[in-house]
């Protein structure tokens, strides 16, 4: 199963505060050798990390062409029409450079402890559903008036208007999350080590008919992985191999790799990415 969206190759760099620089240098480093993306998870409770916003906003100065994403953003501590206006302004500054990652939650004691609310599984779906309706509003790609339980919009202005259609990428694995992704979101991004290859077609399928019951494809909900593993001049042809698989038997076209060392950016971006897209193409073509 191949939704034949393009090939996207990006890192996944944990948002260390112990030597500020070196986490920025990290996301520059990962243009210079060719990714197309850089992430940040999102953990506003944990002491150890950069705020990600704050950072995301850094790096966009630091960089002309990676796209950025928070990987995932932490909804229930970030109110979805700020969010959402966060969002549009960095894409507008970095001319149509920003998506948007979002999480429903967990870790919920570190989260109450920052003042965020505990949700249940139920409530948490709900939560994103609305949320997700706040931001298309914002960004005037839905009603302008919102009525929820846990987010509303109500009377309020839309803008800024994005650079460009910024994707809002779902991490999802339960079945209510994963049929809000086909219904609403621009793309899933699990982490593929949390998933046997029986649970990604399965929830592949489930993505799929939610989008088409929706009178969306399932090629417009873009499938992104989070990955992890060594990434030493070793481990590239298992990367390979299991990148050209993940594509053709699963339909994933982005892939998040470790970023954590320059490295190992390197290998990602000159040898693992044209590797992949040279495999896709020849099964493509």
């Amino acid at each position: 199963m191949d939704y034949r969206n393009e090939l996207r190759f990006g890192s996944f760099i944990t948002p260390a505060n112990q030597d500020p620089q070196q986490t920025v240098e990290l996301a520059v480093e990962s243009e210079r050798a060719g990714l197309d993306l850089v992430t940040f998870q999102d953990h506003p409770y944990q002491p150890r990390f950069l705020d990600t916003w704050t950072l995301l906003s850094y790096v966009a100065a630091r960089t002309e062409r990676v796209s950025l994403a928070p990987n995932v953003a932490n909804l229930p501590l970030r109110p979805p029409a700020v969010l959402a206006r966060a969002a549009a302004s960095l894409d507008l500054l970095t001319g149509g450079r920003v998506e948007l990652g979002l999480g429903a939650g967990a870790f919920w004691d570190a989260i109450v402890s920052l003042g965020g609310r505990r949700l249940t599984l139920g409530q948490a779906v709900q939560a994103t559903r609305e949320a997700i309706g706040v931001i298309h509003s914002a960004w005037g790609r839905g009603p302008a008036r919102v009525e929820g339980e846990f987010y509303s919009a109500r009377g309020a202005k839309r803008g800024p208007e994005p650079a460009h259609d910024i994707g809002i990428w779902i991490g999802a694995y339960k079945p209510r999350m994963l049929e809000l992704t086909g219904t609403l979101a621009d793309g899933w991004l699990p982490s593929i080590g949390r998933m046997s290859t029986e649970e990604l077609s399965d929830a592949n399928a489930r993505i799929d008919d939610a989008a088409v019951a929706a009178g969306r494809r399932p090629e417009d909900v873009v499938r992104i992985a989070n990955l992890a593993g060594p990434l030493t001049p070793q481990t590239v042809p298992q990367w390979v191999d299991q990148l050209t698989v993940l594509n053709l038997t699963q339909g994933f076209s982005t892939y998040v790799l470790p970023g954590d060392e320059r490295a190992g950016l390197q290998i990602a971006g000159q040898e693992i990415a044209p590797a992949v897209r040279e495999a896709v193409a020849a099964e493509r073509g």
